[in-house]
């Protein structure tokens, strides 16, 4: 089941300005959640704003895409590998092996837009960590789907900031 689906999104990125994506969920109440993010690029930016509306914790393991078929409007496919209960890559010595690790969740997403093949791919990798860590129905970590009056655009490195949800 899909906690979450990718309704829509729009990105901004260029040599002048800040790569900023806004992203439109439903989340499995129906709702619908907004939010836009700054990232360092355009998937990233996506991701941030995915991370705001659902509200768990991944690291990022693996992200890889190809050409599907050839072309100036070649299908592109996306896979990431990501890790629940980390919100960046932490620098520093390998774990040792006998501390548990989270396991890997994968997923795979494929579309003429790159980015939204990349939201695509994500979107069902947290899906698949919400399916082994939420209870049925009840969103990111039990909370639902966040609420709040406006749509909020999140700086580099700032605190996650509310998002917007419309009505069904």
């Amino acid at each position: 089941m899909a906690h979450y689906v990718l309704e829509g999104m729009q990105v901004g990125c260029g040599t002048m300005g800040m790569p900023t994506a806004t992203v439109r969920l439903r989340g499995p109440n129906g709702r619908v959640a907004i939010h836009a993010a700054v990232g360092t690029g355009p998937v990233d930016a996506a991701f941030k704003a995915i991370d705001s509306i659902v509200g768990v914790r991944v690291e990022l393991v693996e992200y890889h895409v190809h050409a599907v078929t050839e072309g100036i409007d070649a299908l592109g496919e996306v896979s990431v590998r990501i890790r629940p209960g980390h919100a960046a890559v932490r620098p520093g010595p390998i774990a040792p092996s006998d501390q548990p690790r989270a396991p890997i969740a994968r997923g795979h997403g494929a579309d003429t837009d790159i980015v939204v093949a990349s939201a695509k791919a994500y979107l069902a990798a947290v899906n698949r960590v919400l399916d082994e860590t939420a209870p049925p129905f009840g969103g990111a970590a039990g909370r639902g789907t966040p609420t709040v009056d406006d749509v909020a655009i999140e700086p580099p490195q700032a605190a996650a900031r509310p998002v917007q949800e419309l009505p069904v």
